[in-house]
């Protein structure tokens, strides 16, 4: 029993130590999409990248929120 709640603990942790990788990874593949669609239709204002980017801002708070709820709802059924 107290091995599988050190176990269930370390999960928890490893998802929070995930967030801001995957926030990151989101946010720079958007970006680079973004850098990519400006260079290839010639954009001078650079609105690709500025709209992926916030695109991909709002797309990582939404997984961030979604990861945040399913924990404490794990938490929850303790």
């Amino acid at each position: 029993m107290e091995n599988q709640q050190k176990k269930k603990q370390r999960n928890k942790w490893l998802s929070l130590i995930n967030i801001p990788i995957q926030m990151g990874i989101i946010v720079f593949l958007f970006a680079k999409l973004g850098q990519w669609l400006d260079l290839k239709f010639t954009n001078k204002d650079n609105l690709y990248v500025k709209i992926l980017t916030m695109v991909g801002v709002v797309i990582a708070f939404y997984n961030i929120a979604r990861q945040l709820k399913e924990i404490n709802k794990s938490e929850e059924e303790k």
